[in-house]
């Protein structure tokens, strides 16, 4: 049986190409893994970046359970802070953005500010924050989603946050690629089905050539122990 958390880390490890510089922000263990295999297998120069500020930390030798604490400076190579991190993504320097939200609509659109009415809503959530900053300007904001339901990818947004260069989202349940300005399903995990990826979405499901995800093979199932001895990946979908 295949767990979600590796699914998802694998996904996310492949879009990483060589060379590439990519960031993660805070509360992103997922991402993180992801471009700690990616450069263990097939990206070996891709530059990490992160909200920490330490520039590729040695993470991997570490026991941290932070992805956004003192364990990003273990042995960095340097040091960027988040405002040069913006400055390089408005340069057109950052390659890749991994980024989350709470709401995602089929146009790559996101929802990081408040559930409800705007003028009175129930819920106000964190904001935009860097995402506001980095899905427009990074070459590819990649947007990732431990859950995977018709709250979560709806039709239309409570509030629209941001809408940027979003190239892909990443979910428990497929892997979503942006396609002439929609998002269009590329293919279906293991262990799933298009009538539950359907169900479990709110704007209409479409798609060119469907196709079903590879499984992690053993080299990635080995190198993701490797990279992620504690287990890190796994943190969201344990609660």
């Amino acid at each position: 049986m295949i767990r979600p958390c590796d699914m998802m880390a694998v996904t996310m490890a492949r879009l990483i190409r060589d060379g590439e510089t990519v960031f993660h922000g805070v509360s992103s263990h997922l991402p993180m893994v992801a471009l700690l295999l990616a450069k263990r297998l097939h990206a070996p120069h891709a530059v990490h970046l992160n909200i920490g500020g330490g520039v590729d930390p040695a993470i991997a030798r570490q026991d941290g359970i932070s992805s956004a604490g003192g364990n990003l400076w273990a042995d960095a190579a340097a040091a960027l802070t988040l405002a040069e991190v913006f400055d390089l993504s408005m340069r057109g320097g950052l390659d890749v953005a991994f980024l989350s939200g709470v709401q995602f609509d089929s146009t790559g659109g996101v929802n990081a500010s408040l559930i409800g009415d705007w003028k009175q809503p129930k819920v106000r959530l964190p904001g935009g924050a860097g995402s506001a900053v980095l899905i427009p300007t990074a070459r590819r904001a990649i947007l990732w989603r431990t859950k995977h339901d018709r709250r979560t990818l709806v039709n239309d947004l409570d509030f629209l946050t941001v809408r940027g260069h979003v190239s892909d989202l990443v979910t428990p349940l497929c892997h979503f690629t942006m396609h002439q300005g929609e998002m269009i399903l590329k293919s279906i995990h293991p262990g799933t089905d298009i009538e539950t990826i359907a169900s479990s979405t709110g704007f209409p499901i479409r798609y060119i050539r469907l196709d079903s995800t590879p499984p992690p093979t053993p080299a990635e199932m080995a190198a993701l122990k490797e990279v992620d001895p504690g287990d890190l990946r796994n943190i969201e979908f344990r609660s």
